[in-house]
This record gives structure tokens, sequence and C-alpha cells, in this order.
């Protein structure tokens, strides 16, 4: 009687296990009171995808949409900033007055800055995430690319010297007089730098790469950023044309190094070369408080012209060659086949 019971609770039971699959318990440790939960074995689960923010979206429209933000919150700060700041500027001052120059370069330097801090929040990005990383900042990344600026400016002033369009002229500031001054133009190409690198190879370097790729964004906004330069005095085909082929060499930095350090250190010093050390025109430009009373004479092709030694086509043949000297001193990771 007994073995017949437990013979029909067997078969009972089978068939229950046939129809319903065994429940396995699951201890739970994600919270501080360890709990159970039973799963069913043969359940199936299905998570559906987490839904993705439109602002971390890598498509080109969500992209587009971030960059147009990033630029109406960093003209909409910089405007801002500029209009407090004319209350502390003395009425008449030169454009290149040393406190205009450095108060319109560390307002423009805020604004960006500030506006691609709003959206690391939005896009839930750590700000380095956009080039400039804390950890590395003015390490030996920055100070390679000064060594590179150096020697940009200081070989295509050279060649110009040797075929006869450089000289350098005699002293014009001495003593503590040439301490201020270099001291002030290094901290402003520095500011430049960091400015110039951010807006073009930043933020919105990251954001359209994202949709377009690494190198059609680089493209893209390397032509832009020689366009803007399409109004320096003087300024030619030749110059416009090394403009962009320089932007497109800390592009090539940016991919190699993973940031912008490398480019911003040879931007400041490659321009600290033009203004302070050989007094030379900078973008068309030639500030005061320069070294000597270097003067410079010969075909456009060769010095530049009015537009300095950027403009020359020394400086091309010298930035074709760092793109192979980069190459070889920075080869690109095996992990990034795309480099």
């Amino acid at each position: 009687m007994i073995s017949c019971c437990v013979e029909q609770g067997l078969n009972v039971d089978a068939r229950l296990r046939e129809r319903d699959p065994p429940l396995v318990t699951v201890l739970m440790t994600d919270s501080p009171l360890t709990t159970k939960t039973e799963v069913s074995i043969g359940a199936v689960v299905s998570t559906a995808p987490e839904e993705q923010s439109f602002f971390r979206s890598p498509g080109l429209p969500s992209g587009f949409v971030r960059v147009c933000l990033y630029l109406i919150l960093g003209n909409g700060i910089t405007f801002g900033l500029l209009w407090v700041a004319r209350f502390f500027l003395k009425d008449g001052l030169s454009p290149y007055a040393p406190q205009r120059l450095m108060t319109g370069e560390s307002v423009a330097l805020l604004g960006a800055f500030s506006s691609a801090w709003l959206m690391s929040r939005l896009e839930r990005r750590e700000f380095g995430a956009y080039g400039l990383p804390l950890r590395g900042a003015f390490g030996k990344w920055f100070w390679q690319g000064a060594l590179f600026g150096l020697t940009e400016i200081s070989v295509v002033v050279g060649a110009m010297a040797a075929l006869g369009a450089y000289h350098f002229g005699a002293l014009e500031i001495h003593g503590a007089e040439l301490l201020r001054w270099a001291v002030f133009w290094m901290i402003f190409f520095i500011f430049v730098g960091l400015y110039e690198e951010f807006a073009f190879r930043g933020y919105v370097q990251f954001t359209f790469a994202q949709g377009l790729g690494f190198w059609p964004a680089a493209v893209l906004l390397s032509i832009a950023f020689g366009l803007i330069h399409k109004g320096n005095p003087g300024e030619t085909w030749v110059g416009l044309a090394g403009i962009v082929l320089t932007g497109l060499f800390w592009c090539f930095t940016l991919r190699r190094t993973g940031n912008l350090w490398f480019a911003v250190g040879m931007h400041a010093i490659f321009d600290f070369g033009e203004t302070f050390l050989y007094s030379v025109p900078d973008s068309g430009m030639i500030f005061p408080g320069h070294l000597s009373g270097a003067t410079i004479a010969g075909p456009i092709w060769l010095t530049g012209g009015t537009a300095g030694p950027e403009g020359s086509v020394l400086d091309v043949l010298t930035l074709l060659f760092f793109f192979y000297a980069f190459h070889r001193l920075y080869p690109a990771k095996s992990a990034d086949p795309q480099s």
C-alpha cells in the first residue's frame, strides 16, 4: 500500500516536472540584506536594449545638433564675458595692447572650455575626452610639441636667412623689459594654442568624428581652419595651403597621441618664435614687444610676404617632412588599425 502510493506520487511528480521546469534558488547579493529569488531555468529572459541618449548618439544628425548647441553656448558665454570685461579695460587702448590681447584670448578660451564642459554634462562624458585630459597637462607631449614648433620656425627662418631673405637686425628691447615681454608672449601664445586647438580639434573634431569618421572630420575642420585665416593681411594661396596642412598635421598628432597637448605646445612655441624670437609677421600682424628689428625681403613664395614665414613654401616643405618624422617617431599602435 505504501509503495503503491509512493509510486503514484512519483509518477505525478514526474508529470509536473515535464510541464513546469524546476526552480533554482539564486542568492542576490546586490543589496545589504541577502535575499533569495527563484528563477525558472526554462524561462526565456528578454532584456530590452538600453535606450541611448540623444546626446551620446554617434549619428551625424545628433552630432550636428550638438555642435550647434556647443557653438551657441560658447559664443553666448564669450559675448557675456566680453561685455563684462569692457568695464575693466581702459578706453582708447590699441587693439595690440597687452591688456586687450590677453583679455580677448582668455575670454575666448573660457567660453570654449565652459561650453564644452556643459556639453560633457549633457553627454555624460569626462571633459578630457575632448582632447585635453588634465592628467597630461603640460607634460611630455606639450614639451615635445614645443620642440617641434621651435624647430619648424627656426628651420624656415634659418633657410630664409641663408638665402638672404631674412636679417635679424639690432635688439630693440633689453634687460627687465625683454624679460617682461618674453613672459607675456609665452603665456599669451599658450592661451592661443589652447583656444585654437580646442576650438578646431577638440569638441567639434571629437563629435564630427563619431558621425563622419576621424579623417573626414579632420579634413573638413582643417579647411575651415585655413578659411578663417583668409582675411590675414597679405595672405596667399601658398599660405592658406600651409595653414590647412598645419591643421591636418595637428590632427595627425591627435590621432597618434590621443590628445591635443602636443599640438598645443607646437602651436604656442611656433607663434612665440615668429612674434618674439625672430620678430617677423605672425598671420599678417607685427606685434609690439618683439626682440629685434628684423627685416624680410624677397619673393613672396619664399618669405610669405606680409603674412609672415608661415606663408612661405619653406614652411610647407618643413611640414611635409614633419609628417614623415612624426610617423617614424610615434608609430601607430597595432591595436588601432585606422591610425
